[in-house]
């Protein structure tokens, strides 16, 4: 069996994490990772944890990772995911649909009615 690489929290990081990890108008994601290094912290392995807050272990060693490479900030933000970059500009369809007019529209008047 792996044996977990340890975790040591400096007082500020532990002050820190308990915050979060009893925070009512946190994020659960950010409530969870802050509970994992904590366990972690007091020496507990990452099939230990994951039993303990019904997790996958493989979730347990991710966060365990990213806080050691990382510190607390680590952990309060989702890695950026993979994924097909972004083909629509919002910002440029707004800007066009509010600020120019195309060369063949029309100029929002209704013609003569038209005899049925």
């Amino acid at each position: 069996m792996r044996v977990a690489a340890p975790i040591q929290l400096s007082d500020e990081q532990t002050a820190e994490l308990t915050k979060y990890a009893r925070g009512r108008s946190v994020a659960r994601r950010l409530v969870e990772r802050a509970n994992i290094i904590l366990q972690a912290a007091a020496g507990k392995q990452d099939l230990e944890i994951a039993e303990a807050l019904n997790i996958g272990r493989h979730t347990v060693a991710r966060w365990r990772a990213r806080f050691r490479r990382h510190g607390v900030r680590g952990i309060e933000k989702d890695a950026p995911r993979p994924g097909r970059t972004r083909t629509v500009n919002h910002e440029e369809i707004i800007r066009k649909t509010t600020q120019e007019k195309p060369e063949n529209a029309t100029t929002g008047r209704r013609g003569p009615e038209r005899a049925h």
